[in-house]
């Protein structure tokens, strides 16, 4: 048996909070697996404040500016800081897996190698690591949890139990419309038709209020049967999400970080994709446990399931096959996600799917 790692540095300056929420599972597989080594990781800001007080993590690393080639400064600075015995990157521009792999350390650049298009992307970090021996066979069965201060749980459940009414006949749902990318928004109207029915079963509806300079507050997509949570952070958005979960609740969204936060968090989710793919980016993993993702359009001609950035819609949110929007978000009927959030509160994820009823065009949701 290999003795253990004593300086350990994972790199992910990919940009985006999914991006990280999906190589938690590694990070925390590397921490059981070398007890007692150190266990650095790089990122970008907000994310980074998800690992702060992780105890798998001894110190959380960021870029000190965001100009161009802040990233490699970054690296470079934590090599020239402690070298470390093993990096890992999920990270491959401006050269950064080559200054990793000059640092002499035992290094793992490349968790991207030949995807085969339905394998999560999560799975396929942990199963490329533990081909290389550096996890065990359990580690590829773990999840991404986010790890909260018994202050942070408290404080989720007093903020969501003044947006759900006490006594409430229902589990609550948080419906998150935002997306960092227009191309995986669904449609607004399909939000409202959501809300409405999800309000008539009796569930409290909340939605997470929307960041600084981003435009207008989730909120106003609803009426006001939808409760705003407060501006609070990603980990007091975790624990709110942790506080739904305890309450039997679901989250519904698009393939968003918040979303993969959420079932970081424990909760049920309901992912709606249409530009990536569902058997490679879902919240289930393949094993469809406390969750439900639904995939619009799944025979696209244009979709490339491990290569989305190539995608002609991927940038500017123009679709070949429809101009009034993305077709394969505005293809995702309301009703598959009413029946999706009532198994999932009824926790039985497992139940067969009903046809879709017939529904209006999607021009008519825009």
């Amino acid at each position: 048996m290999r003795e253990p790692y004593r300086e350990i540095l994972v790199v992910d300056l990919l940009g985006g909070i999914g991006d990280l929420l999906m190589l938690l599972p590694v990070v925390h597989g590397l921490a059981r697996g070398n007890p007692g080594g150190s266990l650095r990781v790089l990122t970008h800001e907000p994310g980074a404040a998800l690992l702060r007080g992780d105890p798998a993590v001894t110190r959380v690393l960021t870029p000190r500016h965001g100009g161009a080639g802040a990233e490699r400064e970054a690296v470079a600075e934590a090599l020239a800081a402690r070298r470390p015995d093993l990096a890992i990157t999920t990270t491959r521009y401006d050269g950064i897996a080559d200054l990793l792999a000059a640092s002499g350390a035992r290094c793992v650049t490349d968790l991207w190698r030949r995807p085969p298009p339905d394998e999560p992307v999560g799975g396929r970090y942990l199963r490329i690591l533990l081909a290389e021996g550096l996890l065990r066979p359990e580690d590829a069965l773990v999840r991404p949890a986010v790890r909260l201060t018994p202050a942070e749980i408290a404080y989720g459940e007093s903020t969501l139990a003044r947006g759900v009414p006490a006594g409430a006949a229902r589990a609550p749902v948080v419906l998150i419309t935002a997306a960092g990318m227009d191309v995986k928004r669904w449609p607004a109207g399909r939000w409202r038709e959501l809300a409405a029915s999800l309000a008539r079963r009796g569930h409290p509806l909340l939605t997470p209020d929307a960041p600084p300079k981003r435009g207008p507050a989730e909120a106003a997509v609803f009426g006001r049967e939808v409760a705003v949570l407060p501006r609070c952070g990603l980990r007091g958005l975790a624990a709110c999400f942790a506080a739904v979960a305890r309450r039997g609740g679901v989250v519904v969204g698009g393939d968003t970080g918040p979303l993969r936060l959420a079932a970081a968090a424990g909760a049920a989710t309901v992912g709606l994709f249409g530009p990536t793919w569902a058997g490679r980016y879902g919240i289930g993993s393949g094993d469809g446990a406390g969750s439900a993702d639904l995939q619009g359009l799944p025979g696209c001609p244009h979709r490339r399931p491990t290569a989305i950035t190539e995608q002609p819609c991927w940038w500017t949110a123009e679709c070949p096959l429809s101009p009034a929007g993305p077709a394969c978000m505005a293809d995702i009927p309301v009703t598959s996600v009413v029946r999706a959030v009532t198994r999932l509160c009824a926790g039985r994820p497992d139940l067969p799917d009903l046809p879709d009823l017939p529904g209006r065009h999607p021009a008519d949701d825009r």
